[in-house]
């Protein structure tokens, strides 16, 4: 297994973590921007697209997949539906569940919103090739796989 740090040299501000959290904060910052003159934040919206893909069907759907607590993600769908771009329905196999469901103002949100996003990730890959943004992308997968492999285990990534 090949070492890439060292503990006698690592520093903080070259850990795989630390950089791939001040990229994720940055795109999240310059996406927010895009999402402040409209009636949804970014996170709201990516709540929406889990919803419109398939991704999540559920409140705890979005929990486990935005990363999120429960109270935070019922806070966020109580918006929506205030505004009425998703609805709650009990699901027909399974009264217990509760199934969020897109309505046609949150389709078309997601139709009027996805170019700012789309924008904005053009604009931060705007000085990779593509054959460094499909590395980029399969390095971040294989990334993605080990730590869910490591975690799996119980060993340390």
């Amino acid at each position: 297994m090949a070492r890439h740090y060292d503990s006698k040299t690592f520093k903080t501000s070259t850990s795989l973590g630390y950089l791939l959290k001040v990229a994720h904060t940055r795109l999240h910052d310059c996406a927010a921007q895009s999402f402040a003159t409209h009636d949804i934040s970014l996170i709201q919206w990516i709540v929406l697209m889990k919803l419109h893909e398939g991704t999540a069907r559920t409140a705890g759907d979005l929990c486990k997949r935005m990363h999120y607590d429960t109270g935070a993600v019922t806070r966020m769908i109580d918006q929506l539906e205030e505004r009425g771009y998703v609805k709650r329905e009990r699901s027909l196999e399974d009264r217990r569940v509760v199934e969020l469901q897109l309505t046609r103002s949150g389709r078309s949100k997601i139709t009027q919103l996805t170019p700012l996003m789309v924008d904005k990730l053009n604009g931060a890959l705007a000085d990779f090739s593509a054959a460094e943004f499909g590395e980029l992308t399969r390095l971040l997968h294989k990334l993605i796989h080990n730590l869910d492999q490591a975690g799996q285990t119980g060993s340390s990534a």
